[in-house]
């Protein structure tokens, strides 16, 4: 199932994240054309999945964009995820961050996340207008009066303004509708409808959603592409990966409310069969056998087979399954670390150089990978490798935001690995490691 993970630099503002291949590789599909014609096509931004089922979005910097599990969750189509991804992209490319708090470009992803927590909060709902939690962030960040956060926020809004304005050229310039951008303004402003009355706009750090609407909505009306729908294929991977994240991140009840048997649909014959592996049901093998049957190509399925039997108790039939996915997808890292994983956990010294293998080459296409160094720790260890073991388990604390505990790991390992050697110099890097402080302005 998809990876939740919640750092320790992350657990005081409750921020975790969640790690799908699948759902990565959509966004990824989303964002690519955008980035594209907004000139940062080759300034690679990393998109990050948030365990957090409310519609929001966030850039804390130039190098990251934060979304959302539920903005894909409550999208029906694949344009309103664009949109939100598009305007993000205009924060990115118009350097409103930049000017607004020194990013931290070097940092570890999660020392990031701890970061940004203020920040943030400033920044969520850029999409989405989340008032409160904005002002919040930049109250904290400020630290001023109110007069002089006013004076901030009245600037972040012609951010805001000027973002909107770059996702519709975005949008056009991509052959894409912004249909499902105003749908998203529209559902804000519905939200927003009974607190309006009572709002005062000058301490919002992002216009109110119905005054936002209205000056897009006749700009969008006029593209030529605006009900142009997205192709058919792009809306079925959309479906199919709304049904997967409802049922990994839903009770099984709330699955067969929203796809009951009377539905035979792909997405929906998809998020049964997760639902049956999370409620241990002897059939959800077969359900996933099924659709493999059906679509004998899509690792995504054999992904879920190879997940499905590790959490079974059950590595070593997992292995199968994960090499299936790795021969389809070679080059994605996620899906290494998973065989990996069950290689390791299929308890055979036999197979413990490939699994140190696999492990490598997939945490050099996802270095992010907490999961990925606690296994290749345990492959190490086995093998009697103690100090690569240690090496390999401060890297995935360094991952997880434990600096404290990932320095203790790496001076063990430098104890007694060969001085100057390129794992010597690893271990030195986290001992030395400061985590970047926020600035604050």
């Amino acid at each position: 199932m998809p990876v939740v993970s919640t750092p320790a630099t992350a657990q005081r503002g409750k921020l975790s994240l969640v790690r799908d291949a699948e759902t990565e590789d959509l966004l990824k599909s989303y964002a690519a054309p955008i980035f594209k014609v907004a000139g940062i096509g080759n300034s690679p931004v990393e998109i990050i999945l948030v365990n957090d089922k409310s519609f929001n979005a966030f850039v804390p910097d130039s190098r990251r964009m934060f979304i959302n599990v539920g903005v894909v969750m409550e999208a029906e189509t694949p344009g309103e995820v664009t949109g939100v991804i598009a305007h993000e992209t205009g924060h990115i490319a118009g350097r409103h961050l930049v000017r607004l708090r020194s990013a931290a470009a070097n940092a570890q992803i999660m020392s990031v996340i701890g970061m940004i927590l203020g920040a943030g909060a400033m920044a969520a709902g850029t999409a989405a207008g989340s008032a409160g939690a904005a002002s919040g962030g930049a109250a904290a960040i400020l630290g001023a009066g109110s007069v002089g956060q006013r004076s901030f926020l009245s600037y972040q809004r012609g951010e805001e303004a000027a973002a909107d304005r770059a996702a519709l050229k975005y949008l056009n310039a991509t052959g894409q509708s912004a249909k499902g951008m105003l749908k998203t303004f529209e559902r804000f402003a519905e939200q927003q409808m009974f607190s309006a009355r009572f709002a005062d706009p000058y301490a919002m750090s992002h216009p109110m959603a119905r005054d936002r609407y209205r000056q897009l909505a006749s700009s969008a009306q006029k593209s030529k592409y605006f009900n142009t729908p997205a192709p058919r294929a792009l809306q079925q991977r959309h479906d199919m990966v709304r049904a997967k994240l409802l049922a990994y991140t839903s009770h099984p009840n709330a699955v067969a409310r929203a796809y009951p048997r009377s539905d035979r649909s792909m997405p929906a014959r998809y998020a049964r069969a997760i639902a049956a592996t999370k409620s241990r049901r002897r059939d959800a093998i077969k359900q996933i056998d099924a659709l493999i049957r059906e679509q004998p190509n899509n690792p995504y399925f054999y992904e879920v087979k190879g997940q499905a039997l590790l959490e079974s108790g059950n590595p070593k039939a997992a292995i199968a399954p994960f090499r299936k996915a790795v021969s389809l997808r070679p080059n994605e890292g996620q899906f290494l670390i998973w065989l990996g994983y069950a290689l390791v956990g299929s308890n055979n010294p036999a197979v413990l150089p490939e699994a140190e293998s696999v492990l490598k080459k997939g945490l050099q296409r996802d270095a992010n990978s907490s999961v990925g160094y606690s296994q290749l720790a345990i492959a190490h260890a086995r093998q009697g490798e103690r100090p690569e073991a240690d090496l390999a388990t401060a890297k995935g604390l360094m991952v997880a935001g434990d600096f404290g505990a990932a320095k203790r790991y790496a001076a063990r390992a430098q104890k007694n690995l060969k001085r100057g050697t390129p794992a010597w110099l690893q271990a030195d890097d986290i001992v030395s490691y400061k985590p970047p402080q926020l600035k604050r302005r």
